[in-house]
């Protein structure tokens, strides 16, 4: 082999090494090592955490006064010779089914009831008064007692707080007012959070003392039984 030809076999071999050689042989395989990993879809973000669920919701009512919540033994002077009729309770709520909620952390927890609310009040309004000595009629009445149910609610937070509001006119026999005005009862409760039996006892004791306050009402207790 002349020089000419040495230089030119030398010359392709580094063109061949610098290149890398063959492109298509064994050793130009893809490591899978140096592999591109596939990309990975983004993980969705949690749903927020869900309200909890309202326990007392559509709840039956139940009268479950305590009997720290009546002053006593109250009878009215000439109670025998009262005739009431008590008129179905209208309802002035805005908010129909709701009796309470629980605010101690949010969202509040609600108290609502499935139950006819003011035949509830009518029911228990007749008995309060049945109790005193009153005689609870439904026709041949001296006096009639229409009521409006402004409120009736227990708000919770570290202590069960009720309040119930009656707007109340009272009528003699012909129709004519003898009395009106409003009567209010509150409520104190303790006990574990968000239970029903403190929404009842405190409901309970709200109306039963609305009821005591207007018999302790001098010119109420006047125009019942003059």
């Amino acid at each position: 082999m002349n020089r000419t030809i040495c230089i030119a076999v030398c010359a392709i071999l580094a063109g061949c090494a610098a290149s890398g050689g063959n492109q298509t042989g064994p050793q130009a395989q893809t490591n899978p090592a140096q592999a591109a990993q596939p990309v990975k879809a983004p993980t969705a973000s949690k749903p927020p955490p869900a309200a909890p669920k309202d326990k007392l919701e559509n709840v039956p009512l139940k009268w479950m006064p305590r009997e720290a919540s009546a002053p006593g033994d109250l009878v009215l002077a000439g109670a025998s010779q009262v005739k009431l009729q008590v008129l179905p309770v209208t309802d002035v709520r805005t908010d129909k089914v709701l009796l309470g909620q629980n605010r101690e952390k949010t969202p509040y927890r609600k108290f609502t009831t499935r139950d006819d609310v003011p035949a509830f009040v009518t029911l228990h309004m007749q008995q309060l008064f049945a109790d005193t000595g009153v005689a609870i009629v439904d026709s041949g009445a001296t006096r009639v007692m229409k009521t409006d149910l402004v409120k009736c609610y227990v708000d919770e937070t570290d202590q069960y707080r009720g309040e119930v509001v009656l707007d109340v006119n009272l009528t003699d026999s012909s129709g004519k007012t003898v009395w009106s005005g409003i009567t209010v009862g509150t409520a104190t409760n303790f006990g574990r959070s968000y239970k029903d039996e403190n929404y009842y006892e405190t409901l309970s004791d709200a109306l039963a003392r609305a009821i005591y306050q207007l018999l302790l009402n001098p010119e109420f207790e006047h125009a019942l039984v003059k």
